[in-house]
């Protein structure tokens, strides 16, 4: 056993130089050393751990050095005001539901969001009513919010504070964030948007537009997915002031007391980065993306997924609403015909180094950023032109369409409730002591203190059947309430 496990892991995984089709977007450091004051930021990495000494500034008092730089943050993204994330967009969902909310407070919560989400509506003792999202039968994933469902539970739900909203999801379709936005704020409904994966939205007119700029209330965007940051690092947007001696509360008391300046200066170079550079570099990986996504598509099998797939996501009858806006063109979603795997293609494409960023049984997800080189472009198009599709053969399973659960108790209450694990078989009537979800599509069969009934029970029999991720299923018993 090493006496460096961690450490000596790490260091062989670089050894490897893999191709960085993944997060962090600044692709193995290239987005430091493409510029002058980037290279002396990595030159100087180690003497810039820091602390809150006297001649930089105080996080959580700024004054000086770290408020100049969230106002430049805040003039680029046209915020009301601007935070700088050390803890990851997970403390500025967090900062957004206490911030936003009271306890008792009943909110729309897209039923595919991240984790955090649900984690913060237990935390602040929210009541969540969980939007569908449309699951599309050629991708095998969830691609938008089912509008249709969103307007029927405004109008069932009189008391409904406000909406959160994923925008891009992991496989960068957005939902129509423009008319949530609109229909929200005839109710008065705040909207806060999780965009983890759409920091550099806006910066160039071929991409998807800021959640910012369409008018949500507060939007998190993760700085180290997308552009040249360090990971766990992320940016806060507050569109109305007079949210933001609250969000000022909550920002001290979830992050650090400690911030790391490496993490703070990494941020304030990717916002330098993105203003100077973003609208030209993003263009150009943009046109090298489109190139070799219309080369991979006259592989057999394959098919990059792209902006002339909206039509397919979308309702067909005359005047419906469009559910899903855009796609971001800065990232690969690879759909496989019926009978091969994307779980498969990703190992298979690890084992070459070329490193992705998930997968799932009908689809592979690449990120790029304007670091990705066109040699790096080329090697992938080579290589999933070479794949002998036996390999990455698997059993046929489509995603099964599945409705929400009844509501039997709220989130919160769950957590200190005393639970049981039974069969499946004997579950009926009881109600679930946790979430099932399975991979794919990532939304939940059943999440916390819903109505476990024989449609959820043949749904999660099916998943299991198949062979499929399932998350909250174990030797085919299942939590629940005691």
């Amino acid at each position: 056993m090493s006496e460096l496990p961690l450490l000596e892991g790490v260091l062989k995984y670089i050894k490897e130089n893999n191709i960085s089709f993944c997060m962090p977007g600044h692709k193995n450091g290239r987005g430091f050393y493409n510029t002058s004051i980037g290279r002396e930021f990595v030159s100087n990495i180690l003497k810039i751990d820091i602390t809150e000494v006297d001649g930089v500034d105080n996080l959580h008092n700024q004054k000086s050095i770290i408020l100049d730089a969230s106002k430049h943050l805040s003039k680029l993204y046209g915020s009301k005001k601007s935070y700088f994330l050390v803890n990851g967009s997970t403390s500025g969902n967090m900062i957004m539901l206490f911030s936003s909310f009271n306890e008792g407070d009943k909110v729309l919560i897209e039923r595919n969001c991240h984790s955090s989400i649900l984690n913060g509506i237990i935390m602040r003792k929210l009541i969540p009513v969980y939007l569908e999202n449309i699951i599309s039968e050629k991708i095998n994933a969830p691609v938008c919010i089912n509008l249709e469902h969103f307007l029927q539970a405004l109008n069932k739900n009189e008391d409904i504070k406000g909406i959160v909203v994923t925008y891009p999801n992991y496989y960068g379709i957005c939902s129509n964030l423009k008319f949530i936005i609109k229909e929200a704020k005839k109710r008065n409904i705040k909207v806060l948007v999780d965009c983890a994966h759409g920091a550099h939205f806006g910066i160039n007119e071929n991409l998807p537009e800021s959640a910012v700029t369409l008018g949500a209330d507060m939007v998190v965007t993760s700085a180290h997915k997308t552009l040249p940051s360090l990971t766990q690092t992320a940016y806060l947007h507050v569109n109305n002031d007079k949210y933001i001696d609250k969000v000022d509360f909550y920002y001290n008391a979830f992050l650090s007391t400690s911030p790391s300046y490496i993490a703070l200066c990494s941020m304030d170079y990717a916002r330098f980065y993105l203003e100077k550079y973003g609208s030209s570099d993003y263009e150009k990986l943009i046109e090298i993306a489109e190139c070799y996504r219309n080369k991979i598509n006259s592989i057999r099998g394959l098919r990059v997924i792209g902006r002339k797939d909206i039509v397919r996501f979308n309702s067909k009858e005359k005047n419906a609403v469009s559910s899903v806006a855009d796609i971001d063109l800065t990232r690969y979603t690879i759909n496989l015909e019926p009978g091969y795997s994307g779980n498969l293609l990703l190992k298979y494409l690890r084992k070459l180094n070329i490193q992705c960023e998930m997968s799932d049984n009908f689809n592979l997800v690449l990120i790029f950023s304007p670091f990705n080189k066109k040699d790096e472009f080329q090697r992938l198009y080579t290589v999933l032109k070479e794949c002998n599709l036996e390999r990455i053969k698997c059993k046929k399973s489509n995603v099964r369409e599945y409705g929400i659960p009844q509501s039997k108790m709220i989130p919160f209450e769950v957590v200190d409730a005393e639970k049981e694990i039974v069969d499946l078989n004997n579950s009926c009537g009881r109600i679930s002591g946790a979430s099932v979800i399975p991979y794919p599509p990532g939304v939940p069969i059943l999440s916390m203190g819903e109505l476990i009934d024989r449609d959820v029970i043949e749904v999660i029999k099916y998943y299991v059947k198949n062979d499929m991720d399932l998350i909250g299923i174990e030797d085919n018993k299942i939590k629940v309430i005691k």
